[in-house]
């Protein structure tokens, strides 16, 4: 028997591809330890993490003992964060000039509107950070000018024209310090971070940047030599930016030739994905053709896990559908719902609720009700990907519609 005909694993390799996220990867070996611990104590495995030797990419290693098999799984962290933290090194004027050319590509192109036919709260979640920082820019405005008018108040009888020229002084000076103080709280508004993050695609039409493209051709390097080991599953987790991310990295994969027959199986999950963010750019020609490309191949399995309760990713929306993007031969993704109203209990889901960027984040979290869906089994887990879903049914309620004003792909 080969190994693409095992149907169970024993080493695994994991290469997980973050969203748009400056923090340094151990933020997910952290992550990992402290929910897979809750999901073990919930779902009654064992799983552990220890340190992995310092190789070309952060990660760690897991031991597991689930349905009476013992599990290892490599995991790697496929870092782009430096690429996001020096897309984020701006200033705050250059952050407004970044809103006004954001909102024209999405508004003038059609985009936003397509959007908007199929998820309203990832929409919204765009148009936050372009609210918000319009509502910071018109407080610090209206801080600079009761500055100016009270002061005019107070020494324009003596000063005349002086005090008026004083107060516009301190009035600039209060609007800048406001201004500041707002960017200084991003980790609460979030307002900065998310506005970088969509103009960080807007800024190209949805073409990738030489930068990333370096990057995700070193992704590939690192996966093609996983395949070149003597393990049962290579598995590709990309994570909301991380998922047209990984979509593109496996794509030149397979068009190259680098994945080869009577290898381990190749399997790809991409999570709370927000793949027509950019796929519905006009210039995003590589991704629709990327898309098109992976959804036919039956060199790898491909399971979308989204859920409605994440107002952050296009939920249940098929991303290979809706970009307008799918063969005649499609074969995937196989697309189905996290379910968070049914997976965490009530209490959970209250606690939850309304903390958007957590739930963008529960994917990768421990669920108190968990149903087929278990991060932690299909990393460590006996089952490849393609044995653990081979019977599920897509969810009824997703979206398959093509919607997307832009269809053309790369040659």
């Amino acid at each position: 028997m080969s190994r693409t005909d095992q149907d169970q694993v024993r080493r695994r390799r994991v290469f997980y591809i973050p969203g748009y996220d400056p923090i340094h990867p151990r933020r997910y070996r952290e992550l990992y330890r402290k929910e897979s611990t809750a999901q073990a104590a919930i779902s009654g495995y064992d799983i552990a993490l220890k340190a992995k030797p310092k190789g070309a990419h952060y990660g760690w290693h897991v031991d597991a003992q689930m349905d009476g098999a013992a599990v290892e799984a490599d995991v790697d962290v496929l870092i782009w964060s430096d690429i996001v933290r020096d897309s984020m090194s701006t200033s705050i004027p250059a952050t407004y000039v970044q809103l006004i050319r954001t909102a024209w590509v999405y508004i003038g192109t059609g985009a936003l509107w397509r959007l908007m036919r199929l998820r309203k709260g990832p929409v919204i979640a765009a148009l936050y950070p372009i609210g918000m920082l319009l509502v910071q820019l018109a407080l610090a405005l209206l801080v600079a000018g009761v500055v100016l008018a009270v002061t005019d108040a107070l020494l324009g009888p003596v000063l005349g024209v002086f005090a008026t020229a004083f107060g516009a002084v301190l009035g600039a000076a209060a609007c800048v310090a406001l201004l500041r103080w707002f960017k200084s709280r991003d980790g609460k508004f979030f307002a900065y971070y998310l506005m970088h993050d969509y103009a960080y695609s807007a800024a190209s039409r949805g073409a990738n940047p030489p930068q990333l493209e370096a990057r995700m051709a070193e992704f590939g390097d690192a996966i093609a030599a996983a395949l070149a080991t003597d393990v049962d599953e290579v598995l590709v987790v990309g994570h909301s930016s991380g998922a047209h991310l990984g979509v593109s990295v496996l794509a030149d994969l397979l068009r190259t030739g680098k994945v080869p027959a009577g290898g381990p199986p190749l399997a790809f999950l991409s999570l709370g994905q927000v793949v027509p963010m950019v796929s519905f750019l006009p210039d995003a020609h590589r991704l629709r053709a990327d898309l098109h490309y992976l959804s036919a191949s039956d060199a790898l399995t491909w399971v979308d896990v989204t859920a409605p309760g994440d107002g952050c990713a296009f939920a249940l929306c098929d991303p290979v559908s809706v970009s307008g993007a799918a063969p005649a031969d499609k074969r995937w993704p196989l697309v189905f719902s996290a379910a968070f109203t049914q997976t965490l209990s009530p209490a959970r889901w209250k606690e939850l609720r309304w903390r958007f960027f957590r739930l963008h984040f529960q994917y990768l979290c421990a669920f108190d009700r968990p149903g087929d869906y278990d991060y932690f089994r299909i990393t460590a887990g006996p089952l490849p990907l393609a044995r653990r879903y081979a019977d599920r049914a897509p969810s009824r309620s997703r979206i398959e519609r093509p919607v997307n004003k832009f269809t053309s792909r790369a040659a």
